[in-house]
């Protein structure tokens, strides 16, 4: 099995039993944010919370 394969898999099987469609995918979609994040933590990929309020406030 590919690694997303399993990954898709893990997250999947720790779900209960009766879990809704919409629910399985938004717990996918989360786990990837998360993994994503820490991945760009990881290499430095982050900016300050004061630079992302600023951000924010130009929106």
């Amino acid at each position: 099995m590919s690694a997303p394969k399993q990954e898709a898999k893990r997250v999947i099987d720790s779900l209960p039993e009766d879990t809704s469609y919409e629910e399985i995918l938004k717990a996918l979609a989360f786990d990837k944010m998360i993994w994503r994040g820490l991945k760009d933590s990881k290499n430095s990929k982050t900016i300050s919370n004061k630079k992302m309020a600023q951000q924010i406030e130009q929106w």
